[in-house]
């Protein structure tokens, strides 16, 4: 009896309320939109840069540089004269030819390659006034994550795998381009000819072989027996015989310096280039 009357005296509290109202609690549709007024749509700011891009890409400047990557990157060339190693490259004036002092200048730190050497093109930048070509992968030093290679095993001690690390380093290059002005549309054949002073992409034609034609007799036949004798060069002993083992500075006694080119590794047949200055004085072979 106590609980009937409970209930009853809840249910007519509950029937006093004004629920009128309750539904306030749930704004209308359109409250947002009063409270916080929407903007007006904004274009799509990836589609207007795609857009962009692609307006840019059908630019025959672009579309230039476009087909110079397609088919002169990753070419291969024959080396007509040393690279020197600089660290921002070797610079030099296209249509204009190479300073030979500038040229002697940069080789004293080095070079990069030699003539005769096979080389491969692996970047080429475009600037406003300069193309710079990277060859065996420029000058600046990439992260090699199979030199850091870490193996660890249960119950074995950590080791590091570090293949291939007997093969030599390879040099890279930089040959930056001048034009003086802003670059023109070129094509790959054309910038093939611009970097003939350095490199040859034709092994039948190449600029090396009209060199080697123009030495004399006895150098050119050195070259072809891959000999050296007196009064070579170092750019014909290096296309006659390639870069030497081991290179070792002395002085004679005149007190002359004097550079030797080592080639081959004793007891096997060794050969001894010894220059004085540029020149070959000196030619003997071991066993």
């Amino acid at each position: 009896m106590f609980r009937s009357t409970i209930l009853v005296s809840a249910l007519t509290l509950l029937g006093c309320l004004d629920i009128s109202r309750v539904n306030l609690l749930h704004p209308p549709a359109d409250s947002f939109d009063t409270v916080f007024p929407s903007t007006p749509a904004q274009p799509d700011l990836f589609v207007a840069v795609a857009q962009s891009s692609k307006a840019k890409a059908n630019t025959p400047q672009v579309k230039a540089q476009l087909a110079i990557i397609r088919y002169v990157d990753q070419e291969t060339a024959r080396v007509v004269q040393p690279i020197p190693s600089q660290k921002k490259g070797f610079r030099y004036a296209v249509g204009k030819a190479i300073d030979p002092d500038k040229l002697r200048m940069a080789l004293m730190r080095g070079s990069a390659a030699n003539p005769g050497d096979k080389v491969q093109i692996t970047n080429i930048e475009f600037r406003e006034k300069e193309i710079i070509v990277s060859i065996n992968g420029g000058t600046k030093k990439h992260f090699d994550w199979r030199q850091h290679v870490q193996v660890q095993m249960t119950g074995v001690p950590m080791t590091t795998v570090t293949p291939n690390q007997t093969a030599p380093a390879q040099i890279g290059a930089e040959l930056v381009l001048d034009f003086g002005g802003p670059v023109p549309e070129l094509t790959p054949d054309q910038l093939k000819h611009d970097l003939s002073p350095f490199l040859a992409f034709s092994s039948e034609h190449s600029s090396a072989v009209n060199w080697i034609q123009t030495l004399p007799p006895q150098f050119q036949q050195a070259i072809k027996d891959h000999t050296a004798v007196i009064g070579m060069n170092r750019d014909m002993v290096l296309a006659s015989m390639g870069r030497p083992d081991q290179k070792v500075r002395e002085y004679d006694d005149q007190g002359r310096e004097t550079e030797d080119w080592i080639y081959g590794h004793p007891p096997e047949k060794t050969v001894l280039v010894t220059f004085l200055g540029d020149n070959v004085i000196r030619v003997k072979s071991y066993g």
